[in-house]
């Protein structure tokens, strides 16, 4: 076995590979670029090694730089992580030339499925069912166009050498071909440096199912079962469960074994995922076709982990070191269920866009993964994982993934799983930037998701408008205000007792009247209890004034709420909504009607800058006319292209930006008239 270990990756990902290292008795050697000096995977590692700038072009993708790194230190092999350099055939090649030994498949396992066009060529002689589509070079946007009318729309035009949702766009019809071949070109030679596009069929109703390999060095090969993958949005998945609420166990052993045939084809060791799309329209569950392979450990690792509880990092470890798998297909089980989401920086109340910035705040649910035993480990706290590599204080950078962590939950059931996810969202408090919280404890619990009837839709169709927070019902509504109305007593009983404020004798007001969206409550809170419009709550829950997080039992249900003080009363945060929660003594709230409402200033008549990014392109001139959704700018952020549209007809009346131009958010790119 290794007894020294360099991860040449940063983040989660790097923490979650120093935990196992250091559980099997392996010392780890961490490298960071200058934005990561700081970061928690450098303080875990038993040594760190400075190797650039920021940029990840200039500091993790510089293989030498890492070669360097191991050189230093004396490492004996590299865990790539994903991203980066994980799949680069150079890398493993000249890891391979200085004798150091690369944690992950050979050489040309990388190569043959690294290659989109290459590896469906090889999938379809392995056996294995491919999607219908054009597989060779694409010359230039007409004959993109010609290809896409011969296999009929819709199709999905990709990046041959694309992953993680980036170099991808769906058209419809001919005009969606005309405005994305370019852009989908520009994303691959930008994320990937290669331009090549590949065209295929998009299938309706599609389910992403993906299934976990594992090989060894001595031709053993197993199927470590599925997983759910299809909730995305933007081709970049949001949450993954693991098993699948479609998969029989027929669908299972037939997806297992193709896939472990291709890897067999290709001689493929180590941890692996095969990617299927999966026709939701077929009841049989037969029409499954083969997407692409990604020869790396993926993000979503953690659900297997779960219900088969094997540690695939160590796995991979072992499998690198030349050791043969100790167990069987016939060991490999599934037990209960595992639910992943994502917790990026961006904002769903504005369209998901990227909000980079420092964590003023961060307290997740559960401390990050313990190393104690599986309970504690692989499944986590009473059956809650965090996997993250970032800390209060610490910025959520430009230059990186926007993920800030991956909360994992296990349940015997898909349904408990599910409600593990919202209380633990619930509990996640993450101040200083925006945050995709509130946006996938709704998705936990959207009765669609529920039903298990989902495909890689389901964000579109289902939140067609955006999104705004998750739908609430009247009786949460009440149990707010109560716990509104407790808190303003407290806060209430507080400023009576400050010096010199308000007479001592005088009694803090303990009739409120609360607002929550359209609905107001008459809250009475007294020692004896509190009531809603009369009601006895049986509110159980301690306050400090100060306090962010507030955990309640209201009757039998336990809750808990995240809190800001606003000039009007609160912002209340739980099941995946915000409140903005008027208070006001009841005495006082009937004057509320009188006041004149605030109203904002009229801003449809510029185009702002929606993330801080780069313009990297302007399709205006001052005095063009645009029409409703033409294309104006094309803006980059976190490596992903946003056309920026017009809302209606109009005359640029000014630009005040140009391409190349790096802007921060709310930037003036033009005026129109």
């Amino acid at each position: 076995m290794f007894k020294k270990i360099l991860i040449a990756n940063r983040g989660e990902i790097a923490c979650r590979v120093i935990k196992t290292a250091r559980r099997m008795g392996i010392q780890t050697v961490a490298v960071y670029s200058d934005a990561d000096a700081r970061a928690p995977f450098v303080q875990m590692a038993d040594e760190a090694v400075h190797i650039g700038p920021s940029p990840a072009a200039q500091s993790y993708l510089i293989a030498d730089k890492i070669i360097a790194a191991c050189k230093q230190t004396g490492a004996e092999a590299v865990h790539p992580g994903y991203g980066f350099l994980s799949e680069r055939t150079s890398f493993a090649e000249a890891l391979a030339a200085e004798g150091i030994e690369f944690i992950g498949p050979p050489v040309n396992a990388i190569a043959a499925m690294g290659d989109k066009i290459e590896s469906k060529k090889l999938a379809k002689q392995a056996g294995v069912n491919v999607v219908p589509g054009f597989v060779g070079e694409i010359e230039d946007t007409e004959h993109a166009v010609r290809i896409s009318n011969e296999i009929g729309y819709p199709v999905m035009m990709k990046a041959s050498a694309g992953g993680g949702g980036k170099g991808m766009r769906l058209a419809y019809d001919e005009k969606d071909v005309r405005e994305g071949f370019e852009s989908v070109k520009r994303e691959g030679l930008n994320s990937f440096g290669d331009d090549r596009v590949f065209i295929e069929k998009f299938i309706l109703n599609p389910r992403h199912i993906e299934i976990q390999i594992l090989g060894d060095k001595h031709g053993n090969v197993l199927y470590l079962n599925e997983r759910e993958c299809s909730i995305q949005r933007r081709h970049q998945k949001v949450v993954e469960e693991a098993p699948s609420p479609f998969v029989t166990p027929k669908m299972r052993k037939a997806m297992g074994e193709q896939c472990v045939a291709l890897a067999k084809a290709v001689g493929y060791y180590s941890a692996g995922t095969v990617e299927l799309i999966v026709s939701g329209a077929d009841p049989s569950g037969e029409s499954f076709y083969f997407l692409e392979m990604n020869t790396r450990l993926q993000v979503e690792h953690p659900v297997t982990e779960a219900i088969t509880g094997v540690d695939l990092v160590e796995q991979m470890i072992r499998v690198a070191a030349g050791e043969r798998l100790a167990f069987g297909q016939d060991d490999v089980k599934i037990d209960g269920w595992a639910i992943e989401n994502r917790v990026y920086a961006e904002d769903p109340y504005r369209g998901f866009l990227p909000s980079t910035g420092r964590l003023i705040r961060y307290n997740p649910p559960v401390a990050g993964w313990t190393d104690d035993g599986q309970e504690n480990g692989r499944r986590g706290v009473d059956g809650v994982r965090v996997d993250d590599g970032v800390y209060e204080g610490g910025e959520v950078s430009m230059f990186y993934d926007p993920m800030i962590a991956k909360l994992i939950t296990w349940g015997k059931t898909r349904d408990e799983a599910a409600d593990k996810q919202i209380a633990a969202l619930d509990a996640f408090e993450i101040e200083g930037l925006g945050h995709n919280v509130d946006f996938v404890s709704a998705i936990m619990q959207h009765p669609r998701f529920r039903s298990g009837e989902l495909t890689t839709g389901f964000i579109a169709e289902e939140y067609p408008e955006g999104f705004s927070g998750a739908a609430t019902s009247d009786a949460l509504k009440a149990k707010l205000a109560a716990i509104a109305g407790f808190i303003a007593s407290a806060r209430a009983d507080r400023a009576r007792q400050v010096d010199g404020q308000l007479a001592r004798n005088l009694d803090a007001p303990g009739e409120w009247s609360v607002k929550i969206g359209d609905r107001r409550f008459a809250v009475d809170v007294s020692e004896e209890a509190v009531t809603v419009d009369g009601v006895d709550c049986d509110l159980a829950m301690e306050y400090t004034p100060g306090d962010r997080l507030v955990e309640a039992e209201v009757g039998e249900e336990a809750i808990a709420v995240r809190i800001e003080p606003t000039r009007a009363g609160l912002k209340m945060t739980t099941r995946g909504a915000i409140h903005k929660v008027e208070i006001l003594p009841a005495r006082i709230a009937p004057l509320a009607a009188h006041m004149i409402e605030k109203v904002p200033p009229d801003l449809s008549k510029f185009l702002i800058c929606p993330m801080p990014g780069l313009l990297v392109s302007l399709n205006v001139a001052e005095g063009d006319k645009v029409e409703a959704g033409q294309p104006l700018a094309v803006v980059e952020a976190m490596k992903m292209e946003n056309i920026l549209r017009a809302e209606k007809a109009a005359t640029v009346k000014k630009v005040n930006a140009k391409a190349g131009e790096s802007l921060a958010v709310d930037a003036i790119i033009l005026e129109l008239e």
